[in-house]
Formats: C-alpha cells, sequence, structure tokens
C-alpha cells in the first residue's frame, strides 16, 4: 500500500512539475507573442480621412473642391454565409439546403432591385445602376466588391441599416464644377485620391493632407469594449490653393481659343495672359483640354489631353521675338525709334541670304518703322551694329533658354543655341525669331519685362496657400525633346544665369517672385511706345503696321506679330506650308495693365467666323484685350501721334 501511495504521489508530483513547467513556458516563452496576437485580434484600426484641400481662383471661386460620399461595399461570400444561418434562426422548424438558398436568392434579388431605387428615389435624378449588374456583384465569390460609389452619405446609412452586410465606406469624390476650364492647370486626381496631372499631381503632398488615426477593442461578436479607446491622432485637412487665375478670364480666354481654332481650322491654339506689373498668370490656357467630369477614355479618343502646352510645347516665335532685337539696339545707344534706315530687300548674313517676306528695293524705314513693318532685313541690320556677344547676353536678361519658375510641372526650357556653338549663319535667324524656340508663358514674359519699366518679373500663379509661399514646384523637364543643356547659362562665360552678366536680380526671403532687371525704364517706355507701329492703320499703305486689325478703339496698344515656318519632318528643312503663328501685346500702352500672348499651330486661314480676320492672331488679341480693358473700366488711352514708319 505504501508503495503504491508513493508511486502515485511520484507520478501526481512529476504531473505538477510537468504542468507548473508548461504553465511557466506559456506565460514566459509564448505569453508575449499570445499577448500580442491577442490584442491584434482585438484591436481595430480606423482611419479618419483628411478631407483634400480646395484650389480656388484669385477671387475664391471654386476651380477644384473635394465633396463627402459613401461607397456601398459587401463580400458577397460571407454575405450569402450570414444569410443562410439568418434563415435557419428565423424559421421555426429545420430548413433544408433548398430553402436556405431560396432565402438566399430572395433577398439578394430584394437587394439588387431596392438599393437602386432608394438612390434614385433620393436624388430625383436617373441612375446609371442596374439591377442585373449589382446582382452580378452580389452573386461573385469574392470577399470584396464595391457595389455603388458615390452615394450620398444620409442615403448609404439608410441602406446600410436596411441590408445587413452592406458597409458604407467613407469616399471623396474631387469635383471640378468648371469642368476643362482650368484643367490643363489644376489637373486631376484618380479613383485613389492621388494627383494625376497639373497641380494636383505636382502639390498632392500639400493638398491631400494627413489621415487621421485611431485604435480601439472590440469583443468576439464584435462589439466595442468600453475604455479601450487610444492612440488617437486628428485628422490634417488638405491646405486650400489660391491661383492668380481670373476664372471669368480663363473661361472667356478658352472659348476664344476654341473658335479661333475651328474658324482656322488651326492643329491647336494657347494663350497666356498676365498681369504687367506683378507678372501674375492671370489665364493661361490652350485648345482641346479634357474635361475630367466626362468620359475620360473617349475624349482621349477624340485627341482632347491633359497637357499644359503653354508651358510645355516649345516652337520657334518669328517675328514677335524682334522685340529683344529692338529693345538692346535702343538700350545700348545703337539706334533711337525715328532715325531712318537704308533697308534693302535682302541681306547677305554669313553664308545665308535673308529676305523680307515681301520684294522690295532700298526703303527709308525708321526703327519703329522697320519693327513694326517686321523687316527682317532692317532688323538684322541692327543687329549686326549690336554684335552677337552683345545679342547672346540680352537673351540671357530676357530668360530666353531657361524656365521661367512658375510653380507648375514639366515647364520646358525651350531651346536656345549655347553662344559657344553659334556659326555664321545662326546670327542670320535668332534675331528674328527663328533657330530657337519658346514656349507662350516665356513669350508673355518678354513683353511683360518691357510692359513693367524693363524689370521682369518671374511669373506666378499661386497667389497664397496655407503655407504662406508659393515657391516653385519643381520638377521641370524640358520637354518635346529639347536640349536642357541648350538653354544652361554657364556661370564661367561672364553673363551667367539669373542676377549675373549685369542683370540686377533679386529673390525675396519669403518666396515672392525673381526679379531682374534687364533694361531701363526710358528704354522700355521707348520700345513699348514704339511698338504701336504694330497696329497702326494709314489708309495710304505708307505707315501701317502687321495688324492694324489688333488694335482698339479709344487704346494705345503695343504689340508685334509672327509668323515662324515649321520645319518638315519628311526634308529636315523649313516648311513653305506650315506655321506656327504668334501675337503678343500690351494694352494699354500709357499704363500698361495686361499682357497677352498668343500662338496659333498651323492655322489654313483666319481666326474670324468663317476664316475671316487675315493670316495673325491679331484680331484675338483684340477680342481678348477689349474684354478685359471693358470689364475692368479701364480708362481710354490719351492722344498719341502718329509713328512715322518710313520717311518721305
Amino acid at each position: 500500500m505504501h508503495k503504491r501511495l508513493r508511486l502515485i504521489a511520484a507520478l501526481l508530483l512529476v504531473f505538477s512539475v510537468a504542468l507548473v513547467g508548461r504553465l511557466a513556458w506559456v506565460q514566459v516563452v509564448w505569453g508575449p507573442d499570445l499577448s500580442a496576437r491577442a490584442e491584434d485580434q482585438r484591436a481595430r484600426i480606423y482611419v479618419d480621412p483628411a478631407r483634400r484641400g480646395a484650389v480656388l481662383d484669385r477671387e475664391g471661386k471654386q476651380i477644384a473642391y473635394t465633396m463627402q460620399a459613401r461607397s456601398l461595399t459587401v463580400s458577397p461570400t460571407t454575405l450569402r454565409k450570414e444569410l443562410r444561418e439568418r434563415a435557419q434562426l428565423e424559421a421555426d422548424e429545420r430548413l433544408s439546403d433548398e430553402q436556405k438558398d431560396d432565402y438566399v436568392t430572395a433577398t439578394l434579388r430584394e437587394m439588387s432591385r431596392e438599393i437602386p431605387k432608394m438612390i434614385e428615389d433620393a436624388t430625383d435624378d436617373d441612375t446609371d445602376l442596374k439591377s442585373k449588374d449589382l446582382l452580378d456583384k452580389l452573386r461573385a465569390d469574392t470577399q470584396y466588391e464595391v457595389l455603388v460609389r458615390n452615394v450620398d452619405p444620409d442615403i448609404a446609412a439608410e441602406i446600410s441599416e436596411r441590408f445587413h452586410g452592406v458597409a458604407a465606406d467613407h469616399q471623396d469624390i474631387r469635383q471640378y464644377p468648371n469642368g476643362s476650364i482650368a484643367e490643363n492647370v489644376v489637373g486631376r486626381v484618380s479613383m485613389d485620391g492621388s494627383g494625376q496631372f497639373g497641380l494636383e499631381a505636382s502639390r498632392d503632398s500639400q493638398l491631400s493632407g494627413i489621415n487621421g488615426r485611431s485604435t480601439e477593442d472590440v469583443s468576439t461578436n464584435g462589439q466595442v469594449i468600453p475604455g479601450t479607446l487610444r492612440d488617437e491622432t486628428p485628422a490634417v485637412d488638405g491646405k486650400n490653393i489660391e491661383l492668380t487665375l481670373d476664372l471669368d478670364l480663363q473661361t472667356y480666354v478658352q472659348q476664344q481659343l476654341e473658335q479661333a481654332k475651328r474658324n482656322s481650322q488651326a492643329e491647336s491654339a494657347e494663350a497666356v495672359v498676365l498681369d504687367a506689373t506683378t507678372g501674375e498668370v492671370l489665364a493661361m490656357a490652350n485648345t482641346d483640354t479634357i474635361d475630367p467630369n466626362g468620359d475620360i477614355a473617349q475624349q482621349l479618343e477624340d485627341g482632347k489631353h491633359f497637357d499644359n502646352r503653354s508651358i510645355s510645347f516649345p516652337y520657334e516665335p518669328g517675328s514677335v521675338a524682334k522685340i529683344i532685337t529692338a529693345a538692346a539696339a535702343l538700350e545700348e545707344g545703337i539706334t533711337t525709334p525715328d532715325e531712318v534706315h537704308t533697308v534693302p530687300g535682302s541681306i547677305q548674313v554669313a553664308d545665308v541670304t535673308v529676305n523680307d517676306a515681301w520684294p522690295h528695293g532700298p526703303l527709308p524705314y525708321t526703327t519703329a518703322g522697320i519693327f513694326g513693318k517686321s523687316s527682317n532685313v532692317g532688323t538684322l541690320q541692327l543687329a549686326d551694329k549690336l554684335g552677337q556677344d552683345k545679342f547672346d547676353e540680352y537673351l540671357n536678361k530676357f530668360g530666353i533658354g531657361d524656365t521661367t519658375g512658375i510653380e507648375l510641372p514639366n515647364e520646358s526650357s525651350g531651346l536656345r543655341p549655347p553662344r559657344e556653338q553659334w556659326s555664321g549663319s545662326t546670327f542670320a535667324n535668332l534675331p528674328i525669331g527663328q533657330g530657337m524656340s519658346w514656349t507662350t508663358l516665356q513669350m508673355a514674359s518678354v513683353f511683360q519685362t518691357l510692359a513693367n519699366g524693363g524689370e521682369r518679373v518671374e511669373p506666378r500663379i499661386i497667389k497664397r496657400d496655407d503655407d504662406k509661399r508659393s515657391g516653385s514646384a519643381g520638377n521641370h523637364s524640358d520637354g518635346d525633346g529639347s536640349d536642357s543643356a541648350s538653354g544652361a547659362k554657364d556661370s564661367e562665360d561672364g553673363k551667367g544665369g539669373k542676377g549675373e552678366g549685369g542683370s540686377d536680380a533679386s529673390v525675396s526671403g519669403d518666396g515672392s517672385p525673381e526679379k531682374t532687371r534687364v533694361v531701363s525704364k526710358e528704354t522700355a517706355a521707348k520700345v513699348v511706345d514704339m511698338f504701336r507701329a504694330t497696329v497702326q492703320a494709314d489708309p495710304a499703305g505708307i505707315n501701317n503696321g502687321t495688324a492694324p486689325n489688333a488694335d482698339i478703339e479709344g487704346y494705345n496698344i503695343s504689340a508685334k506679330t509672327g509668323t515662324a515656318q515649321k520645319v518638315d519632318p519628311n526634308t529636315g528643312a523649313y516648311s513653305n506650308s506650315a506655321y506656327w503663328i504668334t501675337f503678343a501685346g500690351i494694352a494699354p500702352v500709357d499704363d500698361p495693365r495686361f499682357v497677352v500672348a498668343i500662338m496659333l499651330d498651323e492655322p489654313k486661314r483666319g481666326v474670324l467666323e468663317g476664316g475671316g480676320g487675315g493670316a495673325s492672331a491679331g484680331p484675338l488679341f483684340h477680342q481678348i484685350a477689349s474684354w478685359l480693358l471693358d470689364r475692368d473700366n479701364v480708362p481710354p488711352s490719351p492722344a498719341a501721334p502718329e509713328l512715322t514708319l518710313q520717311a518721305p
């Protein structure tokens, strides 16, 4: 008996030791891991989405904003399983599998029929949601399906409460109330809320904000355990961005461009409007801008796009660039506006013969006449007196071959051949606007420099954001294959980049735009006044400029036309049938308020109804500038003397 008791005691001792050891192993070795697993099973992390910031125009009008909505989601396989269980719970007797299946089928059919009806009745609008599509999703062998997107939160809550298994997930809907207006600038967001194009992409981190988070424990049946709420981080909503754009003007300019494209049968058209003093972008538009609210795939098929060609598509500016030659010649004392020059019909520059656009013998043109009549020969005569090095210096001061610094992505620097790569024929092209490429924004910036008394102000498109500074968005690219090296400013050549080579450049620490003194106020005033010649009309045909149809009654206008031959891709030579038509102007001369720059790509006829208006963008400038002067009640200009373009 004693032996048996000792054996039993020994066995109990061994069992106890094993049990204690096992418990110790579980508590000490496995304990932390099991505790962490249990906590993971109990814990639920809730995300409080931040609201994306709005994009506004200069008056606070909404261009893009976010509206809260809900997406109705479901787990089809889990739903059908739970419906079978519910069928049995609601029955007074044991149900067969067939009876349970009938219950599930009837419930799914009711859901697919009633959900679209509830949404349609609440919105008083037809919905594209079809019961058959909804039923297919409910029958899918998947763990997650989105039944409907963009549902009003109240309706979504009602549907979720009525139908078991339907969740109302938070969803933000980005709204673009103006359709395609300014879409080339603003861009759009993807379905997951990330910026894809334009400011929506380049300023995505600023607009999107930071989501909030919190953690709470729940029991096995899904009930919240009181007192377990922790790790709360509030959501930080995205910041609003106020642009310098004038939404009314942007709308008008886009409409005028689309009409001009149709009337002229051009490939495309672009326009930029700047505040003459501040350099702020009041409008930046191009044709065929996509409407983010429409069928994107169909629009892309139809040739619409998200491109902001006004900053990313450089082209040869043509004679509109002659204003740089004029400013440099006057600043360096090479000539005066009323000096008379004998201008032949052609000129030899190195091994290249350059002709005027119309045949003529020697003519007594004034300096104002050379540019008012857009004489290639006269311009090259002045450029020759100026010299190649000095001309290159002024290209540098005007920012040619460099990005403007606008706070938008994918800005091209254009193309400007470095001075060390010039040949003799290079100087036969550059002073008359060929052999280099600009964007429409760069063209507008050149004229803004002169309208602002010779001081170039870095163009801005962000008026204010919640960071209280508008610094550059970066992400610049050369676009269209332009060689970035061609526009580089070599600091060792004595000219340097912005602020070097004698230009007085500065940038303030608060992110305000950089300013560069290019020519004196006196020179700028003379150039702006002299280029009234472009829109001057003379019934006798002696002192008329190239675009009298751009003139605005009651106002003095300064402007320049341009026609640049495109390169024929088949021959590699300049085409005689395909052109870029450019125009840039300042309104009014006596108190510059606005700069308007325009480009038409391969127009076949005029921009007015029926193809009228001649081979110039002047009438389009007239429409835009007239609308602005009238809208802003700008006082009429004082009478100005007629300019002599051709001496008697």
